[in-house]
């Protein structure tokens, strides 16, 4: 058999970049066959994992999350994302980094553990993309990027707004309140955000520029690329995609899901459309593939992060 057809690579690669051709059905779920790394020499972008689901308001399951979205990605390993003129892997060297380690019994100590764990790979000058897990990951995660960046726009596709008030204070483990606590602590700029796809009440949303699913069915794709564009300028920027911003129909897995999202075909034209944004990190999270039907969630998930990688290898190499 030839070389080009060998497997495992998530052990075996001698080389960080290229696509190369490995059995879809068979050998190690590593996200896109990347190879598992701790070593961050020459390192762009490191993938890990963040298996949280304490966090969340209805169903649970997305502790499971970043296992899935590892094995749905191996279905596009092969080849580039459609429509992209190049493959983001011959020009970055991704290492799947594994998955955070926290007691799970020292509940209080997991915020902490996130933003460690991501320190130790922004503070080498290397790319985070985070698979969840719920979504509050993004505040600790938020946290570590602003120590390296600075203030950051914040490009958040979701069916809720997630900046409900905490009125008991700042320690509250919550999925719903994590850019309430980033805007207040300046963390981001609302008036530099945007947030799109929502489709749940929020009477204060805090300064966020907001395109809700009904407006961008209304309007479509074309009009929240531009219109982002023009909000986030050249700011430095964090993208954070919660999954249940699909609707339901193209992303079942998930524990808060609500209908009238985007579809999946929606969601990667809007974001082939941000090429040029200065994005510094994502994060795709509530992935909870107990609820998902035939992987189609965890596959959303996976085409979700190969496109960013797209956008980062652009900005990068211009």
């Amino acid at each position: 058999m030839s070389a080009a057809y060998g497997n495992d690579r998530a052990f075996t690669a001698t080389d960080l970049k290229g696509t190369q051709m490995e059995p879809t059905f068979a050998g190690a779920l590593s996200f896109l066959r990347r190879k598992y790394s701790r070593d961050l020499s020459g390192v762009d972008v490191a993938v890990t994992g963040f298996p949280l689901d304490t966090a969340v308001t209805n169903r649970p399951g997305t502790r499971f999350g970043p296992r899935a979205i590892r094995a749905a990605s191996s279905h596009m390993a092969w080849t580039r994302p459609y429509g992209s003129p190049f493959d983001p892997l011959d020009r970055l060297a991704v290492v799947d980094y594994g998955d955070c380690r926290w007691d799970h019994g020292r509940p209080e100590q997991i915020p902490g553990a996130i933003e460690a764990h991501a320190d130790e790979i922004i503070s080498k000058g290397v790319a985070l993309l985070s698979l969840g897990g719920d979504h509050f990951i993004s505040y600790p995660l938020l946290k570590a990027h602003v120590k390296k960046h600075g203030p950051l726009s914040l490009v958040h596709f979701d069916a809720h707004s997630d900046t409900w008030n905490d009125e008991g204070g700042d320690g509250r483990v919550d999925h719903g309140t994590m850019f309430y606590h980033a805007a207040k602590e300046g963390l981001v700029d609302p008036k530099r955000s945007v947030q799109i796809g929502l489709r749940t009440h929020n009477d204060d949303l805090l300064g966020f520029n907001v395109f809700d699913a009904p407006w961008v069915h209304e309007h479509g794709v074309k009009a929240v690329i531009e219109q982002t564009r023009r909000i986030v300028g050249d700011n430095k920027a964090y993208l954070t995609f919660d999954i249940d911003c699909l609707d339901p129909a193209f992303a079942p897995g998930t524990g808060t899901p609500v209908s009238g999202g985007l579809t999946s075909a929606q969601a990667l034209a809007i974001l082939r459309g941000f090429a040029g944004i200065n994005f510094v990190g994502m994060d795709i999270v509530e992935v909870a593939p107990a609820y998902d039907v035939g992987e189609i969630t965890a596959l959303a998930a996976s085409h979700i992060a190969h496109e960013w990688l797209v956008l980062y290898a652009s900005r990068k190499r211009a």
